[in-house]
């Protein structure tokens, strides 16, 4: 779908068309093609009207391309990525935002579910002054929204990080290791998505492009430092899952100790009596306990019972258990 947006005369207005005469840098218009998922009849408007360089176009019409900001002859192309959490995949979905900026046009492609874009575009229809500071501006619009939807999704991911860190800390499970592994995968994923776009923006805020004018390059600055603080967060939150993993394994393996620990006292103290037993049970003449008969059993479990009694004082003394 094509959406066609012109201001001209102190309006903006939607039409169906673009005229060429409107792409001359010395008209005084400034006119925003949306391509929302276009057929390939409606991409010919790339080359065809506007003549973009055949490979921006075919990477404008790829599934994904990598963030980046190249210059052409009157005009920039940029791509950059949207973000959606999948939670089901353990993994931030990314969707590509292409852009053509020249001196008074802004043309944008995408699939059909982009937040920022349809933002934008239902403002331009109810505000006719979205397009009067130029297409720069407009594009300025659209990025900082872009970037804005990074939150929730960022804080939806410390919010699972903190659930989780919680779990460790209070009641360790084994299962629990799974749910840690996935917030790397996460944590990974977001990585992935924020650099790149952080290095592109970039590239716009130290105004490297006449296009950009100086005014703009301060808003873009501005979207920079917000790809730098999710950045940041991607680190920190790195460093927490892996205290968090240390954590379980550490839990993990003092449980096994005090588990290890009692069996060990259990079987260190059936040692000694097993020797008895076993001893008494020997077919060789033994020294016999005053009494004769059952009195004897008692006289060899009473000594039992003293010796579980010494070495359980003994192990508490030296503070084994």
């Amino acid at each position: 779908m094509i959406t066609v947006f012109v201001h001209r005369n102190g309006r903006t207005e939607r039409v169906r068309d673009v005229d060429p005469t409107w792409l001359d840098p010395a008209a005084q218009v400034s006119v925003w093609v949306d391509l929302a998922a276009p057929t390939e009849a409606e991409a010919k408007i790339l080359t065809d009207v506007f003549h973009f360089h055949e490979l921006a176009v075919e990477d404008a019409r790829s599934a994904l391309q990598y963030p980046k900001v190249e210059a052409y002859d009157g005009y920039l192309y940029l791509v950059l990525h949207g973000i959606d959490f999948k939670a089901a995949q353990h993994a931030f979905a990314t969707h590509d935002l292409d852009f053509f900026l020249g001196r008074n046009f802004l043309v944008t492609i995408h699939d059909a579910h982009r937040r920022s874009v349809t933002e934008i575009r239902d403002q331009s229809e109810r505000a006719g002054q979205l397009l009067a500071h130029g297409p720069a501006a407009l594009l300025h619009r659209i990025v900082d929204a872009l970037v804005d939807h990074y939150n929730p999704e960022v804080d939806k991911l410390e919010g699972r990080l903190n659930k989780v860190e919680t779990e460790v800390l209070s009641d360790p499970q084994p299962a629990v290791v799974r749910k840690i592994l996935a917030l790397k995968r996460d944590i990974a994923s977001l990585r992935r998505v924020a650099l790149p776009q952080r290095d592109a923006v970039g590239r716009l805020a130290r105004r490297e492009f006449d296009l950009i004018p100086q005014q703009l390059a301060y808003g873009f600055r501005d979207i920079y430092d917000h790809l730098v603080r999710i950045t940041d967060e991607a680190l920190i939150f790195q460093d927490r899952v892996t205290g968090i993993l240390e954590a379980h394994f550490s839990n993990m393996s003092n449980r096994l100790n005090e588990v290890m620990k009692v069996l060990t006292v259990i079987a260190t103290i059936f040692m000694p009596l097993t020797v008895l037993t076993g001893a008494y049970g020997m077919n060789i003449p033994l020294p016999e306990f005053p009494g004769g008969g059952s009195v004897q059993f008692w006289w060899l479990a009473g000594i039992m019972l003293v010796l579980i009694g010494l070495m359980l004082w003994y192990f508490h003394r030296k503070r084994w258990i």
